[in-house]
């Protein structure tokens, strides 16, 4: 939430602070490359530490920064505030997949993070709205104070639920392990596969809204608010789904489905025009299922295929790959999208046709660590039969 509820407060605080676009897209940026230069440098360090140690403090570290925004007086303050927040937050997210790893066996990890990642739909359906709605009534600090306010019961509850995840230090020094999880030929294919997955979705979602206010036509107070409504509750459901269908079937297959629904609904999202809200409605909400769908196979593959002793190093570094790459499918749509004589969006079909190059790109990806580690993308009753064939 608190990296996503930036965008949609952009009118708030271009006023608050008299800044321009380009000031707010400095806001929105600070987080990505505070969160992809902190991944890296947690490669180095972060495996040496108890997991549930690590995330709790890193936690509480995110907790400050995001009071921090709430409090920040001037727009310095606050971009200062949202670089350490990314800091935090960005590796939060990596000693937390690598929790996973370590706490939940192979044949269940694909329900595991299908679970742990129906957070992106509650954020839409919940999470968003309400804070949108506080910056309407209370101006833009009550959103990161209701945030703020948020972390810390979540802080608490961490402290009582979280397990204990022993660290899988390896005893080598910090660049000797950087340099095995950067050249690891498993790792090389896992790092490959997780930038054409952000890539995919970094070139068409974050326009997604202004398309469909400027090419469809739809009214960005009530129709925008409820397009993303839709697509958060189906998604809440079907993301645990993908999960259980991950731990059910070969990763790579799952995803290979997800994929032959979602490409070409991208090329169609991507053209859409004035027309039925109902058909508007049915190929946004797909796009939402699919771009979220691929993620749960996905992660669980990868996920699987780290050893453990590289574990947290290898998702610190691999956040830091998602962050960087992401920034970096924003700037390529950002060259190819632009506003023509006629009040539409020009370029967002072509930027359709990339995104569905690295989407296919990543069924290649995944195939090709497949075939590194095939382990990897096993359902329990394909690892139990080869064990029990041993």
């Amino acid at each position: 939430m608190d990296f996503m509820i930036i965008m949609p407060l952009g009118s708030h605080l271009i006023r608050a602070f008299a800044i321009t676009p380009a000031g707010f897209g400095f806001l929105i940026a600070a987080y990505g490359i505070a969160a992809g230069v902190i991944g890296f440098l947690g490669g180095f360090f972060i495996d040496r530490f108890n997991r549930r140690n690590a995330l709790l403090v890193l936690y509480a570290g995110f907790t400050l920064s995001s009071l921090a925004c709430a409090f920040a007086p001037t727009y310095q303050f606050l971009l200062i505030a949202r670089i350490a927040a990314g800091a935090f937050g960005g590796i939060c997210g990596s000693v937390l997949t690598a929790m996973i790893g370590d706490a939940v066996p192979p044949e269940r990890r694909g329900s595991a993070t299908g679970t742990v990642m129906v957070a992106v739909p509650l954020c839409s359906v919940i999470g968003l709205p309400a804070g949108l709605v506080m910056a309407s009534w209370w101006g833009w600090h009550s959103t990161f104070f209701f945030l703020s306010a948020l972390c810390l019961v979540m802080l608490v509850g961490a402290l009582k639920i979280l397990p204990l995840v022993p660290s899988h230090q390896t005893g080598a020094h910090p660049m000797r392990q950087m340099w095995n999880i950067v050249a690891h030929r498993i790792h090389l294919r896992a790092f490959l596969l997780r930038a054409s997955l952000v890539f995919s979705g970094s070139c068409v979602m974050p326009f997604m809204a202004p398309s469909m206010v400027y090419n469809v036509g739809l009214n960005e107070h009530t129709q925008i608010p409820m397009l993303y409504m839709l697509g958060g509750v189906l998604t809440f459901f079907t993301i645990p789904w993908f999960g259980r269908l991950s731990d059910r079937f070969d990763k790579v297959n799952v995803l290979i489905c997800v994929a032959a629904v979602g490409i070409p609904v991208l090329l169609i999202m991507t053209r859409l025009g004035p027309g039925p809200l109902t058909i508007t409605y049915t190929v946004t909400t797909l796009i939402f299922i699919c771009m979220s769908g691929r993620f749960t196979p996905i992660m669980a593959l990868i996920t699987n295929a780290v050893e453990p002793k590289y574990r947290g190093g290898f998702m610190s570094v691999n956040s830091s790959v998602q962050f960087t790459v992401g920034s970096l499918g924003n700037i390529v749509a950002g060259m190819l999208i632009v506003m023509g004589d006629d009040g539409r969006l020009h370029g967002y079909p072509t930027a359709g046709w990339i995104s569905c190059g690295a989407f296919a790109a990543t069924i290649l990806f995944a195939a090709w660590l497949r075939k590194a580690a095939p382990y990897a993308a096993r359902n329990h009753t394909t690892q139990s039969a080869a064990a029990s064939a041993l």
